[in-house]
């Protein structure tokens, strides 16, 4: 947990070496102060209404400024919808939303399944090694590149490009970097697209480009930005994480192994219990007041997503417990509004394949949490490598 000052919780950023138990410190702030100054001179909002709330006020706490304690929309450079609010958002949102409908992602099911089944069978065979290459990186590693169209010997350019743009905030360089492979590689890939379409995210892009109402090559490589940052190491940090669970919680794994069709119950449990994405930055455009806290206008405003999903206001006295039957109406894992995550029914269908696909064939499976290790960077919690064994009783 991190130090106080006398009495008072301070919130700092986290990071490699204090991912591992953040929830501590997020019990102390909801409890004693919802609506907190941290000592970097930014907000931290961890009651689950408050960020529900400020999630949905686009016209009071902007995205365009930045999802972090910079401004990296300007140091990236990057054209993309995630760092816009509507109504410039909505007109972006809308020329990709078809593919991720829930009826269209399902139709990636049978392809997923059996890349999931070939990758769990190897786990199984090989009896140990690294839960996270194993399976949590490439599995969404695979879908984030079907989407954007990306041919099957490209794809192990993503992992690279990942890990760089979302620790950017560390290392700006790095990122940068990875900015420029990517426009180039994408700048080509939009290019053999024109020629040759496909049914995937570039081609439809481009399709909207030359009926008139597209974004332009700029606007295609912040789309692909949103994707490779947002659908790749979230979703590793689900599958990693609720290994991690399922591990620690063994009568609720039973639970599942006796009734599977528990499993997409659990899924968003898993889901609200990990909380990949702890938080993420706005931008107050004007004086807002939250619990009787005036934040001024021109204040960093995090929403910590990773401590309003644990707030046993919303979710009961048990709300930091894993219960696979638990149901609820609303939760901030894909945020709320009008930036909820446009990937939020893939996520969902490889959280279920894959949780499918282990209880399947490695039911007595466990992962070692005390000797993982977790990504660098402040937002996004995921386990770097997770040693696994497949057969542990």
């Amino acid at each position: 947990m991190r130090t106080v000052t006398g009495t008072r919780a301070e919130y700092r950023p986290f990071g490699r070496e204090t991912w591992r138990d953040p929830y501590p410190l997020y019990r102390r702030l909801r409890d004693e102060d919802p609506v907190h100054r941290s000592p970097g001179g930014y907000w931290v909002l961890t009651r689950f209404q408050h960020v529900f709330d400020a999630a949905r006020d686009t016209a009071t706490f902007s995205s365009a400024h930045g999802l972090t304690f910079d401004d990296e929309s300007a140091n990236l450079g990057v054209q993309t919808m995630v760092f816009m609010d509507p109504p410039e958002h909505t007109r972006y949102r809308r020329l990709v939303s078809r593919g991720f409908t829930p009826r269209n992602v399902e139709r990636l099911e049978p392809a997923l399944r059996a890349r999931v089944r070939e990758h769990v069978d190897a786990m199984r065979d090989a009896g140990s090694g690294d839960f996270v290459a194993s399976l949590a990186r490439p599995v969404p590693s695979w879908v984030v590149a079907h989407y954007l169209g990306v041919p099957e010997s490209d794809r192990f350019r993503f992992d690279r490009w990942t890990q760089a743009i979302v620790q950017g905030h560390d290392d700006a360089g790095s990122a940068a970097d990875a900015v420029a492979d990517l426009s180039e590689y994408f700048a080509a890939l939009v290019e053999a697209k024109r020629v040759e379409p496909g049914d995937d995210v570039v081609s439809d892009l481009i399709r909207a480009d030359e009926a008139g109402h597209g974004i332009g090559p700029a606007g295609i490589l912040g789309m692909a930005f949103v994707m490779i940052a947002g659908g790749n190491d979230t979703t590793t940090g689900l599958l990693a994480g609720a290994a991690e669970l399922l591990t620690s919680c063994p009568d609720e794994r039973a639970r599942l192994l006796d009734d599977p069709s528990l499993v997409p119950n659990a899924v968003d449990e898993l889901l609200r219990l990990t909380s990949p994405v702890q938080g993420l930055c706005r931008v107050a455009l004007s004086d807002a007041t939250v619990d009787g806290a005036t934040i001024p206008a021109g204040d960093r405003v995090l929403l910590c997503y990773g401590a309003a999903n644990r707030d046993p206001r919303e979710f009961g006295a048990d709300a930091e417990e894993l219960d696979v039957g638990r149901t609820f109406d609303r939760f901030l894992t894909f945020s709320v509004g009008s930036h909820f995550c446009l990937g939020a029914a893939a996520t969902r269908l490889q959280g279920r394949v894959v949780l499918e696909e282990l209880l399947r064939a490695l039911p007595n499976f466990t992962v070692d949490a005390d000797a993982g290790v977790f990504a660098d960077g402040g937002f996004t919690r995921r386990y770097e490598s997770l040693p696994f064994d497949a057969a542990s009783p």
